[in-house]
């Protein structure tokens, strides 16, 4: 063993030997790959029906690339002069994107929404894999594939089942630094009235079966799945019921809407989840609660903070409407109770959305923190970073595409995509 061990090649040594044997191996596996692709696109442009109108204008061949290195790949073109339009068959049938096989297809799609930049996507993949795929060739695959994923995240929902005794839905919206042309000519928070960023709605739909031995809500594993759109609050109320029947809401015990009491998402709740039990957030609340004390006292007066926490203690106890009853008896005749009463508007409004005592007693959740841990990891983990600008469609995709990953649906997505640019090639709609 010591003889053994005095021969062993250094460190450096064994590092360069494992890149050699993993070359050989990529190159005979690349081969057959290419050999494969190669004979399938061959049966497939032999068995290919034009549709009318597309004429084929001869083989085309290219330099394709899959996860182990570069083929050439030949393969027929048809064009449709009336649509503008050409189509590749074998392309279509084997889910080739661009150049890239379909397994790299993925693996670029993946890396390219995972990280934080492209650049760092190209690396990562040169770094563990030793693929070459340059940052700009990566942000148009995912551009690709991410439109289609953002129109896959939108299909009309089939019912699906639902054992849990409760379903949770939930929505909050986050400003997104964006390029001058998305923003100019809009409101915002700026001081001019003018804005920087555009408003992105996450919705996230997740179930509960039990609570742990103080009583306190258990989110069930892996059962939160996230849907995000640039699309008004009017267009992703529908989009995130979409994803609750999705999700079986239909059959779950009981569904809850939790919001954090925004006028927009309290008119999502009316219009799209009227059956639901509505909740808007605790700790919103709480921070109104501040805004109310400011409006009355101010904010430096000695009692605001233990008074803030005596009124998150009596919401705790349905104790909203004696809240706001004693408010307005306590600033009756007082200069600021305009103010007052303004601030006061959020609790009025809400009232059967913040009965925390009987929520908690149903073992709800009464906190928003899923989604908005999702608009920090989901969205902000990639598109809030610093130095970004965003074109609306640049961040839609690449969101559609998180969201789907973090929704463990990629698989289901890949699938949904092969089959409907399989379809291109479909023989019988010339019957039709």
């Amino acid at each position: 063993m010591a003889q053994f061990q005095a021969q062993a090649p250094a460190g450096d040594a064994v590092a360069q030997l494992e890149i050699l044997v993993r070359a050989a191996v990529f190159q005979s596996a690349n081969a057959l790959v290419g050999w494969l692709l190669q004979q399938a696109a061959d049966r497939i442009d032999a068995a290919y029906q034009p549709k009318p109108g597309e004429v084929r204008k001869g083989r085309e061949a290219i330099g394709a690339q899959g996860i182990f290195g570069r083929f050439p790949f030949a393969r027929d073109y048809y064009y449709h002069a009336g649509k503008k339009q050409g189509h590749y068959p074998a392309d279509a049938a084997l889910g080739m994107e661009v150049s890239y096989t379909p397994a790299l297809a993925k693996l670029i799609c993946l890396e390219g929404a995972d990280e934080p930049t492209y650049l760092k996507a190209e690396r990562h993949l040169e770094k563990t894999g030793g693929i070459t795929v340059l940052a700009r060739q990566i942000q148009r695959v995912v551009q690709r594939v991410g439109s289609a994923a953002q129109a896959w995240q939108e299909r009309e929902a089939q019912p699906g089942p639902c054992a849990a005794p409760i379903l949770y839905a939930s929505g909050d919206g986050t400003g997104l630094p964006m390029m001058p042309e998305e923003w100019q000519g809009r409101k915002g928070k700026q001081a001019d009235g003018t804005a920087k960023t555009r408003q992105v709605y996450l919705g996230c739909v997740f179930t509960q079966h039990r609570t742990d031995e103080k009583g306190h809500p258990v989110r069930d594993y892996e059962s939160t799945t996230y849907v995000s759109s640039f699309k008004p609050i009017g267009d992703f109320g529908p989009l995130l019921r979409q994803e609750a029947i999705r999700r079986g809401m239909g059959r779950a015990g009981q569904v809850v809407l939790l919001i954090d009491g925004a006028k927009g998402l309290e008119n999502m709740g009316k219009d799209c989840f009227k059956d639901a039990v509505q909740i808007v957030d605790f700790y919103h609340a709480v921070e109104h609660a501040g805004s109310v004390l400011a409006a009355l006292i101010g904010k430096e007066h000695p009692d605001y903070k233990a008074r803030q926490r005596r009124w998150a203690k009596r919401l705790l106890k349905n104790k909203v409407k004696a809240l706001i009853k004693e408010t307005r008896q306590e600033c009756v005749g007082q200069p600021q109770a305009v103010a007052v009463e303004e601030a006061l508007g959020y609790f009025v409004r809400n009232v059967p959305r913040m009965q925390y005592g009987t929520f908690r007693a149903k073992g709800y959740f009464i906190g928003s923190g899923v989604v908005e841990a999702g608009c920090k990891t989901v969205i902000g983990g990639r598109c809030k970073q610093s130095g970004m600008f965003w074109s609306e469609a640049g961040a839609q995709n690449i969101l559609a595409l998180r969201c789907i990953h973090s929704s463990r649906r990629l698989e289901e997505f890949w699938k949904h995509r092969l089959n409907e640019r399989s379809a291109r090639n479909d023989a019988l709609p010339l019957a039709a």
